[in-house]
């Protein structure tokens, strides 16, 4: 079976397109994604890219309007505005690499994605953290805890630092044999690209 890299960031809108995806697009085509967590603000911030600054409203409106229009599409629902940016970016994100060691990162981005998108619940903050963690039978006290401890910012790290090896600018990002696919409107390149 073909595997493809998934490169996010939880805090990109866009990404929550395709995490909600990922599983119904891995059966139709018989292919497995690798979820791969890392810091595309820390890469947007050295790139002196911010996405939706406060003066770009007319650009942040359509962003709203295009996720909900695509989320319809798909057939599934965008509650939206969601809260953004998000006040602890990089706890959600470290508590996804712990799920990537672990074996559950898929099924926490997809909890925490569906609080954000659906709930208006703020990933890396209370309540989502620890609904979404409960709901895939982990013990927020103790992931807490291990997301705090210094092997994990070094090990957070180190996967940003893969990705921006990788070329990676923005998330979702997709790689297959070294080709690079951005955007959620990119995962049928990539999962053809895969399958060519």
């Amino acid at each position: 079976m073909k595997e493809i890299e998934f490169w996010f960031s939880i805090g990109s809108t866009y990404t929550y397109l395709s995490v909600t995806r990922l599983k119904e697009v891995e059966q139709k085509f018989e292919v497995k994604f690798s979820w791969q967590p890392f810091s595309v603000r820390k890469i947007m911030l050295e790139m002196d890219n911010v996405p939706f600054p406060p003066t770009k409203q007319v650009k942040a409106d359509y962003m709203w309007r295009d996720i909900e229009r695509r989320a319809q599409g798909y057939g599934f629902e965008a509650k939206v505005p969601a809260p953004y940016p998000l006040k602890e970016f990089d706890l959600a994100n470290k508590i996804a690499v712990i799920g990537m060691q672990e074996g559950w990162c898929s099924d926490y981005v997809i909890a925490t994605y569906r609080r954000w998108f659906v709930a208006g619940l703020e990933p890396g903050s209370e309540p989502n953290v620890s609904e979404s963690l409960r709901e895939i039978d982990q013990d927020p006290e103790r992931v807490l805890e291990l997301a705090a401890d210094e092997t994990i910012a070094k090990a957070y790290l180190s996967q940003t630092e893969q990705a921006q090896s990788k070329r990676i600018f923005g998330s979702p990002s997709f790689i297959v044999d070294g080709e690079l696919f951005w955007g959620d409107d990119r995962l049928e390149d990539a999962v053809n690209w895969a399958l060519s």
